[in-house]
């Protein structure tokens, strides 16, 4: 696999990703995924496998970054995140199982089916 050196609009473009991503992800506690793979995909014009992968390794340690302000702020409530964080996690190590397999078109379409089910959920309720 031969590694692309990445130009410097390219940094700059995903600097701004970057903390426009955690900035989201500060105020909601989640919600990076869906800002950081269409920037990653339709801007950067990586493959959708790629973008997603990059996704979740990015927003790992992002998330722990927030968890520790929201305990810090007393914003957790650990009868509901543990459970939820058990959750994630085997739902995390299942996702990352299927998107090695699924195509990248698939992937894609995933990914805007769910985005618009969360998008018509929030305008309607």
């Amino acid at each position: 696999m031969e590694i692309k050196k990445d130009s410097k609009k390219e940094k700059i473009i995903m600097i701004i990703a970057g903390l426009f991503t955690g900035f989201i992800n500060g105020i909601f506690g989640g919600g990076g995924g869906m800002i950081i793979v269409p920037i990653l995909t339709l801007i950067l014009a990586k493959q959708s496998k790629i973008a997603h992968a990059t996704a979740i390794l990015i927003i790992l340690p992002m998330t722990i970054v927030s968890a520790v302000f929201y305990l810090i702020f007393g914003e957790f409530e650990i009868k509901t995140g543990l459970p939820v964080g058990i959750g994630v996690i085997l739902g995390g190590i299942i996702g990352s199982i299927l998107l090695k397999k699924l195509s990248c078109k698939w992937v894609t379409v995933i990914f805007i089916l769910v985005m618009l089910f969360a998008g018509g959920k929030m305008l309607l309720f």
